[in-house]
């Protein structure tokens, strides 16, 4: 295999959002062993209205930030005219810069650029790995933003089974996600490979509940905490956790934090207002450095999907969940990447979407078994210690790429 390998995702460091940060960490942790370049974008995130350097070598890797808007995301025709700019300019600099034999790891957001970039490696005579964050069109699907039956949802799914056939390989980060790729491509397929992501065993580690300085500064001490934390967007399934807050407003000692941002914030925050609940906190987004602060702020965390989203996505916020030693509740499709972790490791439950009086029973349940939470949390710090830490992630790339 030819010694050079190019990453190529809209988001890049200094960018924190989830998917510029994995990327960061998985081209940081090749560039111990590869030369490594990325193509990416001005930061369009959480670091929006940041100017890096157009070209810039940081940590090993040697970045070059193609033009592009930078319009906010969370207006819909902005968010398109990032999408169109940023992939049009990424593919004009991919066929400029890539070589014939290298490697391309492209990533699956947003959805314009991986065909682009696919094909700039055929035109050039580069390998293309395609790397699965979202899955389209079922990730639209289930959001509801198309329907299952429309011409849109058709094309697209056509359009995305191509890809997969023509891609190299296909990274995806779950069992469930593996199945459905399968599907698409209509058989097994020895092209699929699974890496999950990791947790950020350094900077996140459980901490002295008593200690922790969110929970003072929100005076909930003496409660017992369900947090969220984490983008509140479309897939998300808030709905069932306002009806939660709802149905345990005569229970004092339970208390919900929501922690982030989102499509659907505005819409929880008026459902609590209407509702008068007392129960429930908002926090806006906090800076990753800050992650141990605030996954440490409660006594179990939520992952919480609409339903119809195994295979689609796989949270990556769950790994630092699990660094933190804090039990998870899954609002969650059972034949999920989510769910069969929480099972195997036993680290928590899953409720399937829609389940609100089980939801809440698990929450009586378990606000009465500290014990319980305790040994949960200790087996969820091991199994990100073990099995999903950045060095056996890195590994799994490295084999990929010299298996090429």
């Amino acid at each position: 295999m030819n010694a050079k390998i190019w990453i190529v995702s809209e988001l890049y460091y200094p960018e924190e959002t989830s998917t510029g940060y994995l990327l960061t960490g998985i081209a940081e942790g090749l560039a111990k062993h590869f030369q490594v370049c990325v193509l990416c974008s001005q930061p369009t995130y959480s670091k929006r209205g940041l100017r890096s350097p157009h070209t810039e070598r940081y940590n090993g890797v040697s970045i070059r930030r193609c033009f592009g808007t930078t319009f906010n995301k969370d207006i819909l025709p902005s968010r398109l005219m990032n999408m169109a700019t940023i992939s049009m300019s990424v593919f004009i600099n991919a066929l400029f810069r890539i070589g014939k034999l290298e490697s391309v790891l492209v990533v699956t957001n947003p959805p314009f650029l991986p065909f682009l970039v696919y094909l700039a490696c055929r035109l050039k005579g580069a390998k293309c790995l395609l790397l699965i964050h979202d899955v389209y069109p079922e990730v639209m699907i289930a959001a509801g933003m198309i329907r299952r039956t429309s011409f849109v949802a058709g094309v697209l799914a056509w359009l995305n089974k191509c890809l997969y056939r023509g891609a190299d390989r296909i990274i995806v980060l779950g069992r469930d996600m593996a199945e459905v790729t399968e599907r698409k491509l209509g058989a097994p397929d020895s092209k699929i490979v699974i890496i999950p992501n990791w947790a950020d065993v350094t900077m996140v580690s459980p901490c002295p509940r008593g200690e922790n300085v969110m929970l003072k500064e929100l005076k909930l001490q003496r409660k017992f905490v369900m947090q969220y934390a984490g983008n509140m967007g479309r897939t998300h399934g808030l709905e069932i956790l306002a009806q939660a807050a709802q149905k345990l407003a005569e229970q004092k000692d339970v208390h919900f934090v929501f922690i982030g941002s989102g499509h659907k914030i505005k819409w929880l925050e008026t459902k609590a207002a209407e509702a008068k609940l007392t129960n429930v906190t908002f926090v806006g987004s906090r800076p990753r450095n800050n992650q141990n602060n605030f996954l440490n702020a409660c006594d179990i965390a939520i992952v919480s999907f609409v339903s119809g989203m195994a295979g689609i996505s796989v949270p990556s916020r769950m790994y630092n969940i699990m660094a933190a030693g804090k039990p998870i509740l899954a609002v969650a499709d059972t034949n999920s990447e989510l769910a069969m972790v929480i099972a195997e490791e036993e680290i928590g439950w899953v409720v399937v979407p829609g389940d609100i009086d089980g939801l809440v029973r698990v929450i009586d349940e378990a606000r009465v078994n500290p014990e319980l939470l305790r040994e949960m949390g200790k087996r969820a710090r091991k199994a990100a210690e073990e099995k999903y830490n950045l060095n056996r992630v890195i590994d799994m790339y490295r084999g990929l790429f010299a298996s090429l």
